[in-house]
């Protein structure tokens, strides 16, 4: 992991807002890196799944953690993925859910669980597990892709 090295660009895998917390995958590679509603520099309804950041990491005692995250700017000073705030999840009546989730969806609520059941799992063993579910949930028909 670059420690210390400045600037690092990512896009966010995961926040979960009435948590605070969430987790962005670095451009270069390599294990997730933890993300506190605390370090964020922009509005917190801007920060979604998929939405391009920049950040700082430090070392945390749970492994990397990003401070300073801001939205990816191109050179003209335009955000790399045009800010919009998330939208809250609504509860649908029984008759009306779908049984096929979409990738995302599916990534954020596996995400939501490990944390939960094993708030001591790291970026890399949550992306692992993830990746394995997700092959899974394919193979059943559970998720779109």
């Amino acid at each position: 992991m670059l420690l210390g090295v400045g600037v690092v660009s990512g896009r966010v895998v995961r926040f979960d807002g009435s948590r605070g917390y969430g987790f962005i995958a670095p451009d270069h590679g390599g294990e997730d890196v933890f993300l506190h509603v605390n370090d964020i520099l922009v509005p917190e309804s801007y920060i979604r799944s998929g939405i391009a950041v920049e950040f700082e990491i430090e070392s945390s005692d749970r492994g990397p953690k990003a401070s300073s995250v801001q939205l990816a700017r191109n050179a003209d000073g335009t955000p790399v993925t045009p800010p919009k705030p998330a939208v809250s999840r609504q509860v649908l009546a029984d008759d009306a859910m779908c049984d096929v989730l979409g990738h995302d969806e599916y990534i954020g609520d596996v995400t939501e669980v490990l944390l939960e059941a094993a708030p001591s799992l790291t970026g890399s063993q949550i992306t692992q597990i993830r990746t394995a579910m997700v092959q899974f949930a394919k193979k059943h028909g559970w998720v779109e892709g």
